[in-house]
């Protein structure tokens, strides 16, 4: 719908197109922004919370409007918030990754707050005593290496075990709905950052994988769970964040803007080797810092330039990491670092994954040429990010990044299969 009108004759069209040009343009979407499980559950006074003693599993981003959801459900009539319960980073999202989080009680509502990133990582019965529903409203970024869809899996568990309902309140993927790329987890690769048979890059939002997990059994004990979800309103799968007109808020400390969650799918592989991935600086994984010498630098630089990659450029960069909010000690604190920078020149031809394969393949290239064997400092790390040590193994190998982006297709094809029936958009 467009908010002038758009005149295609007489002396008034040449000052209507300038100003349409101007303000809006002929044409322009004035769609509003995307709204929130979360909000659109607001909108309808909470009903179906009605007459519940509720649990909230929130951190800083589940916000409504200008409040927190833990505030408007302490203030909704006819429903009880029992309890808290905050992910990996807490629940003001400032902690570390790794980093444990404490439990203690929310000063506003007096309510109980229990962590899930500490001495336990989903609620126990106890915690989940008197409940009649366990509500989910975190902001996910679309990869299956970050925690917070591991925590939700945990919980419905939990939920289901102790006949508590369990209600995800949709946000929206910042990636979109359509990409979907990366190996495939495998069994032996589970691990807290990576629970699930998906890919790296999985394009479903928090309650279209809480569908998928109950309904292809991806966790033990969910046939007997109960559970609903409060859809998104105005969101298509075409949509990347800045499409929904929403604000970024950083969901974790080194993802503080929506081009750094863009990039982390395949940037993150560089958590798993000898450089500096951008933590201690304001913008993790757009910059990595290598202990090398400039020409090196230039070197991977250069080689990346000479692939072409869609959507992004990369330059060098030079910088120090610092400790900052979330990243208490970065690798190479304090030491003057020779980088590359990855600029978004397209975003919607980004293909993150692919992205860090070919970041990935280039810097191990050129520290085998300069005789670094150790280069690859976390294995481990990297078989659980990858889901498989077959990205390790083909990079050691020497196979090209194309040889390694094909090797996961198959798999995700039929993944893509899989998770269609439980696509809500």
């Amino acid at each position: 719908m467009v908010s002038h009108f758009c005149f295609k004759s007489s002396v008034l069209w040449a000052v209507v197109t300038v100003v349409g040009l101007l303000v809006a343009g002929c044409g322009a979407d004035t769609r509003p922004p995307v709204r929130t499980g979360a909000e659109v559950l607001s909108a309808n006074d909470f009903a179906a919370l009605q007459g519940e003693r509720v649990g909230l599993i929130v951190n800083h981003t589940a916000r409504v409007d200008t409040a927190h959801l833990i505030d408007r459900v302490a203030r909704a009539p006819g429903v009880e918030l029992a309890a808290i319960f905050a992910p990996e980073h807490g629940l003001r999202g400032t902690a570390g990754a790794g980093e444990a989080v404490d439990s203690g009680r929310d000063p506003r509502t007096g309510t109980p707050i229990y962590s899930l990133y500490g001495d336990t990582r989903r609620p126990t019965k106890e915690m989940l005593s008197g409940l009649d529903a366990l509500v989910f409203d975190v902001q996910d970024v679309g990869a299956r290496f970050y925690t917070y869809i591991t925590t939700m899996g945990l919980a419905m568990q939990a939920a289901a075990e102790a006949d508590v309902r369990f209600v995800v309140l949709d946000r929206p993927n910042p990636l979109g709905g359509a990409y979907t790329s990366g190996f495939v987890l495998e069994d032996e690769h589970e691990s807290f950052v990576g629970r699930y048979p998906l890919p790296i890059a999985h394009g479903l939002t928090v309650g279209e994988l809480a569908q998928l997990i109950k309904g292809e059994s991806l966790l033990p004990g969910l046939d007997s769970l109960s559970l609903s979800v409060v859809e998104l309103d105005g969101w298509d799968r075409a949509m990347q964040w800045p499409d929904t007109k929403r604000n970024w808020t950083a969901p974790s400390p080194n993802l503080p803007t929506w081009e750094t969650a863009l990039v982390y799918p395949g940037m993150a592989f560089f958590e798993a080797v000898d450089v500096n991935e951008g933590r201690g600086t304001a913008q993790p994984f757009l910059q990595i810092g290598f202990p090398w010498p400039a020409d090196d630098v230039q070197a991977v630089v250069d080689t990346l330039r000479g692939r072409s990659l869609p959507g992004i450029a990369v330059d060098t960069t030079q910088y120090t990491p610092e400790p900052r909010t979330g990243a208490p000690n970065p690798r190479y604190e304090g030491r003057f670092l020779h980088g590359l920078r990855v600029r978004i020149t397209d975003r919607t031809a980004v293909r993150p994954v692919e992205l860090g394969i070919h970041a990935l393949h280039a810097a191990h290239q050129r520290a085998q040429a300069r005789g670094d064997t150790s280069f690859i400092q976390r294995p481990t790390h990297l078989d659980r990010l990858a889901g498989t040590d077959r990205l390790r193994q083909l990079i050691r190998q020497g196979a090209s990044p194309s040889t390694i982006i094909n090797a996961w297709h198959g798999a995700v094809d039929q993944f893509r299969a899989q998770r269609n029936p439980y696509l809500l958009y």
